[in-house]
């Protein structure tokens, strides 16, 4: 009986220190969590978060202030961010998404130079479990989200100022640009509000986004439309409003009409600051604001985070009345 009721106790205080050793090591966890509850790599810490951002091209004076804002929030992160330029060439960008998945980036940033042709290497992104978060245009083949100006707002408020400048009649030229969503936007939110006016549009050509392409598109249009039936232009964007200005000057034609543009960009604000200039006004975008935005996006989107489909960055239009004011980029 003694012996048995060694056996028993024994067997009891081996089951107590079991218990013990059970509730010491309950409180530690093998992902590393901390008292505070967040969640830390094992090993030599936390994973330096890789971003990937391609922009349609870097000679641009609003995808500089993009790409500096975006390095500037990228250091504050404490991440690693790669920054390139497609110019303009889908070829090119679609390489650029390719290099960032066998660079192991985390996110990548889109500033598609094609909404519907850079559909493939999005879908090879996701693929690869890389969340795309497109930036300033949208963008096919699979993306998280994306964050842009209010582009439709911007073609509102050149109309606006146009219908009440004009009266409400008048001939207007449009130059269109590349197609992507932000232009398209841009586009629909002038033609949408002049509709139902007498403000005609008697020429649209695509000005491709840059001022060498709209300076010989507007002198195209300047060539078939004979001095006196032009009111007004709308511009894409402010290199391609520059370009219109530029042939419109070495028309001669300066006094015939204004122009009014989308981007608020430092080369058109001084362009607008000379005396006779016949930039009116810009549809001003905040091109730093919205980058931060999109990564911080991406971050929630990494941290299995909802996020909304569409973020919009209202826009501002600066005119000759409040260009003194206007901070710029």
């Amino acid at each position: 009986m003694n012996r048995v009721n060694k056996r028993i106790n024994g067997l009891m205080v081996l089951s107590i220190l079991l218990l013990l050793l059970t509730a010491c090591t309950s409180g530690e966890s093998s992902s590393g969590e901390g008292e505070d509850g967040a969640v830390a790599t094992s090993g030599e810490g936390s994973k330096e978060l890789k971003i990937g951002l391609t922009v349609n091209n870097l000679d641009n004076p609003f995808f500089v202030s993009m790409s500096n804002a975006a390095e500037a929030h990228a250091e504050e992160l404490g991440a690693e961010i790669i920054v390139q330029a497609a110019d303009a060439d889908l070829a090119k960008q679609t390489s650029q998404i390719e290099n960032f998945i066998t660079q192991g980036v985390d996110l990548i940033l889109l500033n598609a130079v094609d909404s519907k042709g850079i559909a493939g290497a999005v879908a090879q992104a996701d693929a690869a479990g890389i969340p795309i978060i497109s930036v300033d245009v949208g963008a096919d083949g699979g993306i998280e989200g994306t964050v842009t100006s209010d582009n439709y707002q911007a073609g509102v408020l050149a109309a606006e100022y146009m219908i009440e400048d004009l009266g409400g009649k008048g001939n207007v030229v449009v130059i269109d640009g590349p197609p992507v969503t932000a232009v398209k936007d841009r586009i629909a939110g002038f033609e949408d509000t002049i509709e139902g006016t007498d403000i005609n549009v008697i020429a649209k050509q695509n000005g491709e986004g840059n001022r060498e392409k709209g300076l010989q598109v507007m002198e195209s249009i300047l060539q078939a439309n004979k001095p006196g039936t032009i009111d007004a232009v709308f511009a894409n964007n402010d290199p391609v409003a520059i370009g219109a200005e530029i042939a419109q000057q070495q028309a001669g034609r300066q006094d015939e009409f204004y122009i009014v543009g989308v981007d608020g960009s430092p080369d058109v604000i001084e362009a607008m600051k000379k005396e006779g200039s016949s930039i009116a006004g810009t549809s001003a975008q905040h091109p730093d604001d919205m980058i931060v935005k999109a990564m911080d996006v991406g971050i929630q989107v990494i941290e299995g985070e909802s996020v909304e489909e569409v973020t919009k960055i209202p826009v501002d239009l600066v005119t000759q009345d409040n260009l003194s004011s206007y901070s710029g980029w």
